[in-house]
C-alpha cells in the first residue's frame, strides 16, 4: 500500500532536523511509535528521531537552528537528548546495535546503522521509519513489513522471537500490552516464544513490570491483557495472588463462581465507567482473599466470610511486592476492598438511615467510587437477578443522597471536638474525653441527635453528667471568617 507520509512531517521541526542532518553529514529518520500511530490514525506528540551519528550532537544543532534557540535536555549516559517544540516531545538518539548478557536485560551498546537499529526494535510495527533526509524526505523504510502487520492486526518481532524476548524479557509484557491497547493479536510463533521464555521475566525489575501492567490495566478492556498474561505463564510469576483465584470446587453438586473470571469481568465493567487506575486496582483486589476464606458449610454451601477484611489486610503487601505507591493511593484501594460488601448488604435488606449514615461516615468522599465498584461487582448470568440488584442499589444511592443532604457526613468531623469537651468540664486529655467523643459519633450515626453543634453540645453535657463531670464553662460554636463571610468552623478531631 502506497502512503504519503509528507503531510505528517510538515511541521517546521522536521525540516530543521533535515537541515541540521545535512550540515552534520548525518542521515536521520523518524522511527517507532510516531510512524505507527500515523498509520493507525492516532494523535501522537512523542517523536523519536534516530540518526546515524550522535543523537546529542544532532539535538544541539537542531536547537541552534530553531527560532528562539530552543533548549534541549541532554542525557549523556544514554546518548539521548530531548527538545520540546510546539507541544511535541522530540527525542534524539544515535543508531545502535545491541548485544546482551543472558543474566541482564541491559545491553552492550555500539554505534550502528539504521538497519542495526531497526533490527533491535521490539516489534515490526515499531521498526518502521520515515526519512528526514533532503534527498529522499518522506520515504518510508519498512524492512520487516510492519505496515502489513498493522493491516493484519499482528504483533510480531523483527528477528527470531526467542532472541528478542530472551535478550529483553520486558518485551513479552510489551507484546501483551500492545495487543491489549490496540486490539491486536500476538503472532502464534511469537506467543509460543513468550510461553517458552516466561521465566526470563525474573531478571526484570518489578518497577518496569508494574509500569507495563498498569498500562494494560488502563486499557479499555484490560481483561484481554490478563487472559494473555495467564495463558502464556507470566501472570503466575508476576502476580501469583491473582492466579490463585482460578478454579471452581464442587461439593454435593454445588460449585462457587470462578473468582478469577469474575474479577476480570468486574474490572472490565469498572473500566467502562472510569479510567481511574486505583479504582481499577480496587476491582482487581476486591475478592483477592477469597481463596484463603473459602469454606464449605453444610446447609449453606460455599462461603467466603470475612474476605473483605482479609483482602484489605493483603493490599499493603501486594502493593509493596509490586512496587506500587504505599501512600494514600494504597489506602484508597484498601478502603474500597474493605467496604465493597457494605452496599450489597444494604441492598439485600431494609435500608435504614443509621446504616446509610455509617456507610457515608466510613466511605467519605470515596462513596461514589464504592457504589460504582458495587454495581460492577454484579456479574450473575441471571438477568432478573442483575436487574434486581441494580434497582436495589439505586434505592441505596437515593438514600445516600437524602442522608448526605441532611446530615453532611462525608469526611465527617465531630461538631464538638476534644478541646471543647475539656474546656467545658475543666478536665485534661483523658479517657472520659474519648468516651464522650465516641458517644457523640454513635448518637449522630444512629440519628439520636443531628449533626449540629447545638444538639451535639447539649448531648455532651448530658454525657458528662453520666460520668460525674460538672460544667465549668459554657462555650459557643467557634466561627472562622471565609472569603464569603463567617461560616461554622469544623473543629479538629482531637
Amino acid at each position: 500500500m502506497d502512503y504519503d507520509f509528507r503531510p505528517h512531517i510538515s511541521s517546521p521541526i522536521f525540516k530543521v532536523i533535515a537541515k541540521a542532518s545535512k550540515e552534520l553529514g548525518y542521515r536521520s529518520y523518524v522511527i517507532g511509535g510516531y510512524v505507527r500511530d500515523i498509520l493507525l490514525h492516532r494523535q501522537s506528540n512523542d517523536i523519536d528521531v534516530v540518526t546515524v551519528g550522535s543523537g546529542i550532537t544532532l539535538a544541539k544543532k537542531v536547537a541552534s537552528l530553531l527560532p528562539g534557540h530552543k533548549d534541549a535536555k541532554y542525557y549523556g549516559a544514554f546518548g539521548t537528548a530531548m527538545i520540546h517544540y510546539n507541544g511535541m516531545e522530540v527525542e534524539f538518539v544515535g543508531a545502535r546495535r545491541e548485544s546482551y548478557d543472558r543474566n541482564s536485560r541491559k545491553p552492550v551498546v555500539e554505534d550502528g546503522t539504521l538497519e542495526d537499529d531497526q533490527n533491535r526494535r521490539d516489534f515490526t510495527i515499531n521498526a518502521m521509519a520515515i526519512s528526514l533526509n533532503e534527498n529522499d524526505f518522506g520515504t518510508f523504510v519498512d524492512p520487516f513489513n510492519g505496515m502489513a502487520d498493522l493491516e493484519d492486526l499482528n504483533i510480531r518481532t523483527p528477528l527470531d522471537p526467542d532472541i528478542t524476548y530472551s535478550d529483553d524479557p520486558l518485551r513479552m509484557m510489551r507484546a501483551i500490552r500492545f495487543a491489549t491497547q490496540l486490539h491486536f493479536y500476538i503472532d502464534p510463533i511469537s506467543f509460543e516464544s513468550i510461553q517458552r521464555n516466561a521465566e526470563r521475566i525474573k531478571i526484570v525489575s518489578m518497577e518496569r513490570i508494574t509500569e507495563e501492567l498498569n498500562k494494560i490495566i488502563l486499557s479499555d478492556q484490560p481483561s484481554t491483557g490478563f487472559l494473555l498474561l495467564d495463558e502464556c505463564g507470566l501472570l503466575k510469576l508476576i502476580f501469583p495472588q491473582l492466579t490463585q483465584l482460578k478454579g471452581v470446587e464442587t461439593i454435593h453438586g454445588r460449585g462457587h463462581k470462578d473468582n478469577f473470571f469474575h474479577t476480570l469481568q468486574v474490572l472490565d465493567q469498572v473500566a467502562e465507567k472510569s479510567d481511574d487506575l486505583w479504582l481499577r486496582w480496587a476491582a482487581i483486589l476486591h475478592d483477592i482473599a477469597k481463596p484463603q476464606t473459602k469454606r464449605w458449610e453444610e446447609g449453606t454451601g460455599w462461603t467466603f466470610h470475612g474476605h473483605e477484611f482479609k483482602g484489605s489486610k493483603m493490599v499493603p503487601k501486594i502493593f509493596a511486592d509490586m512496587k506500587l505507591p504505599l501512600n494514600e493511593k494504597m489506602k484508597y484501594v484498601q478502603k474500597l476492598v474493605l467496604l465493597h460488601l457494605r452496599p450489597i448488604v444494604l441492598a439485600e435488606d431494609v435500608v435504614t438511615d443509621s446504616a446509610v449514615r455509617r456507610l457515608l461516615f466510613d466511605a467519605g468522599d470515596d462513596i461514589d467510587d464504592l457504589m460504582l465498584l458495587c454495581h460492577a461487582d454484579i456479574t450473575s448470568k441471571n438477568e432478573e437477578k442483575i436487574k434486581k440488584y441494580h434497582k436495589n442499589f439505586e434505592i441505596v444511592e437515593e438514600k445516600l443522597k437524602e442522608i448526605e443532604a441532611k446530615d453532611h457526613l462525608r469526611n465527617w468531623q465531630p461538631p464538638v471536638d476534644g478541646i471543647a469537651i475539656m474546656e467545658t468540664f475543666g478536665i485534661p486529655a483523658s479517657r472520659e474525653v474519648g468516651i464522650i467523643k465516641n458517644a457523640i459519633r454513635e448518637a449522630i450515626l444512629d440519628g439520636v441527635i443531628g449533626n449540629t453543634f447545638e444538639e451535639a453540645y447539649a448531648f455532651v453535657k448530658e454525657e458528662g453528667k453520666k460520668l460525674g463531670l460538672s460544667v465549668v464553662k459554657e462555650i459557643s460554636e467557634p466561627v472562622k471568617v471565609a472569603n464569603n463571610g463567617p461560616v461554622p468552623q469544623k473543629l479538629d478531631n482531637q
